[in-house]
């Protein structure tokens, strides 16, 4: 294994997330690696169409983006061949099949369902030598598994193999990895130096809330119920994303309350993660897992899309999360669970048990294997 490309696709900032993250474990084992955007081989346009309309909805039509995860869940036959979708992910193999043998690539990884089909698609219609493999981003199996027809299926957990076996090819190989996120991650400051350097009270506790890349979801109507009872002891940063707007409301909101720290976008979460005894964020595969990490406990707002619901269930049932359908309750449920040491110290015990593993290292030991066969 000597040049990997990384397929990923902009419908929200998690899959290129996981793609950044495999890329920094190859580069530092000296192998090389590039991310691409599948979709631009269909078109830039369709590319900037597919990622706008995911944002949208996501953001503005939760709804409907609900009922689209649940349409293809329970009819996979959306993402099969023949179909709408997968025909336009085909019209882009022969764009792509060019680019990978021009670059001499010998290993194909795909962080999205929509850049392992066209990759199953473009290995149907050319004979392209390499290895491939689809990393899942959710905990819980995705639709369109049964149409991939990749070597490898890279997925976040063991409780997750009999799923994917069942719906994977008997030649593909399933393997937990756990999700791949960045090695900044897995580094942890002391919490106290954490909080020295946010200037956040070394005494206080730290109720850190964010809701993705795109600052959505009911951050605004939580914030305020939470301030509404705030303990003398408990500050609160808010990390707003690219979400300028919400960032610009809440810091003309807040501004003179300075228990309450408003963020725009910033390099800095794992160092907010490292200072926060609470998480309250939307359950996207991604920020859970980063969470996991540094064995954080979460409260979750409710999901938006099916996956999210999947990813909230499995850490509820660690006994590492805590979560409510209503927006008053769970402001509450958030403030009681910060008074309590020994809640949060089972709760953080249970991530400590898990062991997240790092997904990154070991999908680079498997692809080792693979090219040792």
């Amino acid at each position: 294994m000597k040049n990997v490309i990384i397929l990923s696709c902009s419908t929200g900032q998690g899959h290129n997330s996981c793609a950044e993250a495999i890329r920094e474990a190859f580069e530092e084992k000296n192998i090389g690696c590039r991310i691409y955007e599948s979709l631009d081989f269909v078109s830039p346009a369709v590319s900037g169409f597919v990622s706008w309309g995911h944002s949208f909805m996501y953001k503005h039509i939760p709804g409907l983006f609900r009922w689209g995860y649940r349409l293809s869940e329970e009819h996979p036959g959306m993402l099969k061949k023949g179909s709408f979708i997968y025909g336009v992910l085909g019209r882009g193999t022969r764009r792509m099949y060019e680019y990978l043998a021009a670059g001499d690539y010998d290993t194909v990884i795909c962080t999205h369902m929509f850049s392992a089909l066209a990759m199953t698609e473009l290995l149907e219609r050319y004979p392209l030598h390499v290895q491939t493999a689809f990393v899942a981003t959710d905990y819980t199996g995705c639709p369109g598994t049964e149409t991939c027809g990749l070597q490898n299926f890279f997925i976040p957990c063991d409780s997750l193999i009999g799923e994917y076996r069942d719906r994977a090819r008997s030649s593909q190989r399933v393997v937990a990895t756990g999700i791949p996120v960045r090695r900044i991650f897995w580094t942890r400051h002391g919490k106290e130096e954490a909080k020295a350097a946010l200037h956040i009270g070394e005494n206080n506790r730290h109720l850190l809330m964010m809701c993705g890349s795109m600052g959505c979801g009911p951050i605004v109507k939580l914030l305020r119920r939470v301030t509404e009872k705030l303990p003398a002891d408990l500050e609160v940063t808010v990390i707003c994303g690219t979400n300028e707007r919400l960032r610009e409301k809440l810091s003309r909101r807040y501004e003179q309350n300075g228990r309450v720290h408003i963020v725009g976008y910033t390099e800095k979460v794992s160092l907010y993660m490292d200072s926060a005894d609470l998480y309250l964020t939307k359950p996207g595969g991604i920020s859970v897992t980063e969470a996991a990490a540094k064995d954080l406990p979460m409260a979750f707002i409710n999901p938006v899309s099916g996956c999210e619901k999947y990813n909230m269930d499995f850490f509820i049932r660690l006994g590492a999360a805590i979560t409510d359908t209503s927006i008053d309750r769970l402001a509450r449920k958030c403030i009681q669970l910060l008074a309590s040491d020994d809640q949060l110290r089972q709760m953080r015990r249970a991530l400590e048990d898990y062991r997240q593993p790092n997904g990154a290292e070991l999908i680079y030991e498997e692809l080792c294997k693979g090219a040792r066969l």
